[in-house]
């Protein structure tokens, strides 16, 4: 992200989100930080943070004369959250393409998108298939670079307590190192690591449609 640049974001009230919009408030290259969220933010307050609050089924609406110059992802549920495996996909999919499409009506030229490791469109299982689609669907759109992070299990302090995540993040310690060749990917990450390497790919010169997961994400928020 160059010197004076706004920054769009989706999913700030989530793990990966809420820290992003506190390093793109402290970061001295960003001079606006425009979020689109369905609820004001909690405890975060700045005179470079606009908050829209936004009805994600009518982004066109709600983002009349925003500009942007690089747009940032966080958007997504669980299947237990959404209630269903369609109100899931409307969220995991639908919502983040609709913001996509947005972003780039605003001018944003680059977008960070958060996915998941495994992701892919022609998958068997629904969670993955949904990600995979996603996936395809924003970068059918044309961003200058599209950069696309495929996190294993995200660590952190959430708002809500998920058990099964609650345990890996306990095993996280002893299970990361265990993790090589084929495996390293699926490694834990924190959550606040992956807005960093966000961050660090908005910053860097790519073009095209890049994927990143373990490794290339502690690469960029070393950056």
């Amino acid at each position: 992200m160059g010197e004076g640049k706004t920054a769009l974001v989706a999913g700030a009230t989530g793990l990966v989100g809420g820290h992003l919009v506190r390093q793109l408030i402290e970061d001295p290259a960003c001079a606006r930080v425009v979020v689109l969220a369905r609820r004001p933010l909690d405890g975060v307050n700045s005179p470079k943070l606009q908050t829209i609050i936004a009805d994600f089924d009518a982004l066109e609406e709600a983002m009349a004369g925003v500009a942007a110059d690089d747009a940032f992802c966080a958007l997504g549920t669980t299947i237990k959250k959404a209630g269903s495996q369609l109100a899931f996909r409307k969220v995991d999919h639908d919502y983040i393409v609709a913001f996509a499409r947005a972003a780039k009506a605003a001018g944003a030229r680059r977008f960070m998108l958060v996915s998941a490791i495994g992701a892919d469109a022609s998958s068997s299982i629904f969670y993955s298939r949904v990600k995979g689609e996603t996936e395809r669907d924003v970068s059918a759109l044309g961003f200058e670079a599209l950069h696309i992070f495929r996190p294993g299990l995200l660590l952190g302090e959430r708002a809500e307590r998920r058990m099964l995540e609650g345990i890996g993040m306990s095993l996280a310690p002893l299970l990361n190192p265990l993790m090589l060749g084929p495996a390293r990917p699926y490694r834990s990450i924190e959550g606040e690591t992956l807005a960093r390497g966000m961050r660090g790919a908005a910053r860097s010169d790519a073009k095209g449609i890049l994927i990143h997961a373990y490794d290339a994400i502690q690469h960029y928020a070393a950056l």
